[in-house]
């Protein structure tokens, strides 16, 4: 039986458990809820449960597969289930798919698993499963190896902390699938991953893995989709990836990778169907080899975050359906390529924070980029909404520069006043501050904020649960969260539904990235990917300055509201004059002054900031800075 979809019947009715002969029995999208009664699982001539996609609670009866000994699909993905996943299962002897998906399932998988001898799939993703107490590896895989007819295994998300055993190379010939994502597993990729033959996708990303690839990859001849992304792993990236002929997405990024791109691009014929390269955020260094022209499928190319060198190779003209390219923050030198104007397909660009030189084509798809795509640069020139001198100009001279951005200090003078008025408060408020050491050193130490995976923020943030909503603006929203290693955070996801917002989120990244001091919102870390951005921020808890100025429940008295525009002046100030290129923030509101446990001010949202490098940004630039400078002076 089926009902209607969107058709609502309350719980499960526990006089179908009557229907003696019942065959299949699917009530999928049917907003059920409470438990599944006892009674469903006695009907013997059942071969079909599907009670997927509702809101049943409770637990599987611990008898459970002993009256369901022809069952042979069990899906009960998508509800809330809990309790620990009965040993009992086994008894349905005749499974060949069970889904529990999306449960909220704990303990350890159960080893009785591998009874299920005709399994064909297992998906158990985004549960609270666990590894055996007495075995620091993945002791359920080993037993799965019973499964000869297994051709997906999903346990994703899952809190499972163990290694994989070298059993894994023991598992189904027949195995097309394997995701093992976001599960904390630790240790090196075992060598027996080569004999998984038939293996089409394999996913071990968002894990603790450590050590090098294995050369036994090279055997998974079948491979299309491999993502070892957001791990820990080293060495080089092995020239095996070449010699997988039918690989088409590769994600490697995150990681630390060094030496330089792998050697076998150097003869790129055999990776053609290729059309996603994530080397991102590791240690790769050289030049950019020219070979990657061969690429002709590539749509999506990103080597951001390395430490690559030379020009950017021209031959990338020739990657004719290419879409995304990313090769910000390297080393790389030369002009850009003007080739680049005939890919049409092109949508996004980032060629920021390098040291390219030269004009930046404005033809084909440069005519939909902004200059955020190329800003932090030694320099560029071109049209002038590049933010960058025309060519052939000369550009202002530092000290020239300087004089000009001495117009926006006014608000510092405006501020020097207060303070040489109230000299006896402010020493006196000084003295009261919990965090005075640190007052006496405004410029924080360098270091690049690490990458951190989207399953660590899934856990920390509880599923982006409401309850840990703090805010949300045109960007997206801001979540409380709490990292694997107990530090609390302030998760701030963009919605990438339009491309200023992306474009927000590259700006206040590389902004973050390069800026450091005491009355600026510290960036811990970063993630991003195609489908999913968002910054990782010291958490400040006692919110922004505008709840305290309009809220009824709290109050700030004179010496605060001095001491929180003395923060911000000095925020400013080096913004301003402190940083090798000026820095306008051009949205500075109360809304966006966060104050910590100790009340000391921080500047954040730099998703509208802009870098002052030539005489027109500073012309450009300059009157809405001053706005919201004065906007703050009237608040306080």
């Amino acid at each position: 039986m089926h009902e209607d979809e969107g058709y609502s019947l309350g719980s499960v009715p526990q006089e179908l458990g009557r229907l003696k002969h019942l065959d299949e029995l699917s009530l999928g999208s049917n907003g059920l809820t409470r438990s599944i009664p006892a009674q469903i699982f006695n009907i013997l001539t059942l071969r079909v449960l599907d009670l997927s996609d509702n809101t049943l609670s409770g637990r599987r009866p611990s008898s459970m597969g002993h009256g369901l000994i022809n069952l042979e699909w069990l899906v009960l993905d998508s509800n809330e289930l809990d309790g620990v996943i009965p040993a009992s299962i086994s008894n349905a002897s005749k499974l060949t798919i069970l889904g529990s998906i999306g449960n909220r399932f704990s303990g350890p998988v159960p080893n009785s698993l591998g009874n299920l001898r005709l399994l064909r799939v297992l998906g158990l993703v985004d549960n609270h499963l666990t590894t055996e107490p007495s075995s620091r590896e993945l002791s359920f895989i080993s037993y799965l190896t019973n499964c000869k007819y297994l051709k997906i295994l999903d346990f994703s998300e899952n809190p499972l902390h163990g290694f994989l055993p070298m059993s894994i190379g023991n598992l189904s010939t027949s195995m097309e699938r394997f995701y093992a994502y976001g599960c904390g597993i630790k240790g090196s990729i075992p060598d027996a991953i080569g004999n998984l033959s038939s293996l089409m996708i394999l996913s071990l990303d968002g894990n603790h893995l450590s050590g090098t690839v294995p050369s036994t990859m090279e055997y998974l001849q079948n491979l299309q989709g491999l993502d070892l992304s957001a791990n820990q792993l080293s060495g080089s990236i092995p020239d095996s990836i070449c010699k997988l002929k039918r690989l088409s997405q590769i994600y490697l990024g995150q990681n630390q990778f060094r030496g330089s791109m792998p050697s076998c691009l150097n003869n790129i014929s055999s990776l053609r169907v290729v059309t996603l390269l994530d080397l991102s955020g590791n240690h790769l260094n050289g030049n950019i080899p020219s070979s990657l022209r061969g690429l002709q499928s590539l749509a999506t190319l990103s080597l951001a975050q390395n430490k690559l060198q030379g020009p950017v190779p021209d031959s990338l003209n020739q990657m004719l359906s290419l879409e995304f390219l990313d090769l910000s923050n390297n080393n790389l030198s030369g002009p850009i390529p003007k080739s680049l104007e005939t890919l049409l397909y092109l949508k996004y660009i980032n060629l920021s924070f390098n040291h390219l030189r030269g004009e930046i084509p404005s033809s084909g798809p440069f005519k939909n980029f902004t200059y955020e795509s190329f800003m932090s640069n030694d320099d560029l020139c071109g049209a002038q909404r590049f933010h960058v001198p025309p060519c052939g100009s000369p550009r202002i001279h530092k000290s020239s520069q300087k004089k000009v951005f001495h117009m926006l200090g006014i608000l510092s003078g405006i501020a020097a006043t207060i303070i040489a008025l109230t000299t006896a408060a402010i020493l006196l408020l000084r003295c009261q501050r919990k965090d005075e050491a640190s007052r006496n050193t405004d410029l924080l130490p360098m270091g690049l904020p690490k990458m951190i995976s989207y399953y660590e923020l899934v856990q920390a943030t509880n599923g982006y649960d409401e309850s840990n909503l703090l805010g949300k603006g045109s960007f997206g929203s801001v979540y409380k969260g709490i990292l694997t290693d107990g530090t609390v955070v302030a998760v701030k996801v963009f919605t990438l539904l339009a491309e200023v917002t992306s474009g927000s989120f590259d700006t206040e990244c590389v902004v973050l990235r390069n800026l450091r001091h005491r009355n600026l919102t510290k960036v811990i870390g970063s993630c991003s990917n195609l489908d999913f951005k968002a910054l990782v921020l010291d958490y400040k808890s006692n919110g922004s300055l505008e709840k305290w100025l309009y809220s009824h429940n709290h109050c700030l008295d004179l010496l605060q509201r001095i001491s929180i525009m003395m923060d911000v002046a000095s925020a400013l100030e080096y913004l301003h004059f402190g940083y090798t290129t000026p820095v306008v923030h051009c949205d500075l509101k109360p809304s966006n002054i966060l104050l910590d446990e100790s009340m000391v001010a921080h500047v954040s949202d730099f998703g509208m900031a802009k870098f002052l490098d030539e005489e027109n940004s500073v012309l450009h630039t300059k009157t809405l800075a001053m706005l919201g400078y004065l906007a703050l002076v009237w608040h306080i």
